[in-house]
């Protein structure tokens, strides 16, 4: 064989004939195939259905011969940080190397489709060799995800036929009572048919949009304020207070106003503006399913002093002081890119 091990990164949101076809065609030329399956902390959005876990076993029922010989483990997002998720990418490969006892000179590469701009990580790593598969035909996962949500509950639906055509058939049925028996499902789908609505109502516009929004990062005695959504999308997760820039206010009069509105925090204004820390610009493409979202953040300190009360309002049904080394392992409840957010301003992004 060509490699001791080759590296096949996706989130395989789902695992599909395509993935597959790739993954065959790695056992064929290493003796073993290491998967690292991305966005591993999100929480359950409609772009990531699935968890790791899930995704894991979508990948060891298709290629169940072969089990033996496949290595897999997450690997979380670093949106603004791309050193720190090609570490990671490192890292994890370094360990199973490890944890395989290999010594000596070891044969590494990586395999993808260097298929468009998203590809571009597959140039992140000149130490190993890259193995670029010719693309196969099949639908993509963003197609699949898209017609798993427009089948809902029927059997004899156009998108539930392309599914099953497009997966492996252990995948498809584990898509399948996913679709008829998972709660999380329901919720997913309503997220899918609010966001649906939402792009609907600006398809007419001369120009896509660009939404400008604000969120505020207040940190306090060592807790950070956050807020549970009351709405789609994310309904149920925990964010940083924020929201969209009226037409008549500055950004950080927007920031001030949506916290105050959103946790009826008692600081008066002149304290808040006093205790301003820094302030960043988050603008990952993808950062929001509502479409291109532009959000500034701004860091507010209290170093010391009791917890200020604080109440949830009609946009958050609560809002809570958490401790920030709970905060920062809370990505797979918090919306959108927040945990980014939060590292950055606390010193781990």
């Amino acid at each position: 064989m060509d490699f001791d091990y080759l590296v096949f990164i996706g989130r395989f949101e789902p695992f599909h004939n395509g993935h597959a076809a790739v993954a065959q065609y790695a056992l064929k030329r290493a003796r073993k195939l290491i998967f690292l399956i991305g966005s591993a902390d999100t929480p359950r959005t409609i772009k990531n259905p699935w968890t790791v876990a899930e995704r894991a076993v979508m990948i060891q029922s298709a290629l169940e011969p072969d089990n033996d010989r496949l290595i897999i483990y997450p690997l979380r997002d670093h949106l603004y940080n791309e050193s720190q998720w090609i570490a990671a990418v490192q890292r994890q490969v370094n360990e199973v190397v490890r944890a395989d006892g290999r010594t000596g000179p070891v044969r590494i590469g990586l395999i993808g489709q260097d298929k468009d701009a998203s590809s571009y990580y597959l140039r992140e790593f000149p130490q190993w060799d890259l193995v670029d598969v010719q693309h196969t035909e099949t639908l993509s996962a963003t197609e699949l995800r898209r017609f798993l949500f427009e089948a809902r509950q029927d059997d004899n639906h156009g998108g539930r036929l392309l599914i099953r055509a497009n997966v492996p058939a252990p995948v498809f049925e584990m898509l399948d009572a996913f679709r008829k028996n998972s709660p999380t499902f329901a919720q997913l789908l309503a997220e899918y048919q609010f966001i649906e609505r939402y792009r609907a109502a600006w398809h007419d516009a001369p120009y896509p949009p660009t939404f400008v929004t604000t969120d505020a990062v207040v940190v306090h005695s060592g807790h950070v304020l956050l807020v549970r959504r009351r709405a789609e999308p994310g309904r149920g997760l925990w964010a940083l207070p924020g929201g969209f820039v009226g037409q008549q206010e500055d950004l950080l009069h927007s920031c001030l106003r949506e916290l105050r509105e959103e946790t009826r925090l008692k600081i008066p204004l002149p304290v808040l503006k006093g205790s301003l820390k820094g302030r960043a610009v988050f603008d990952h493409p993808e950062r929001s399913l509502r479409g291109r979202t532009i959000t500034h953040a701004f860091h507010f300190e209290f170093p010391a002093g009791p917890l200020p009360d604080v109440r949830g309002s009609d946009d958050a049904d609560k809002a809570r002081w958490i401790p920030v080394s709970d905060a920062l392992e809370m990505s797979a409840k918090l919306f959108e890119d927040h945990l980014h957010i939060l590292e950055y301003f606390l010193g781990r992004g």
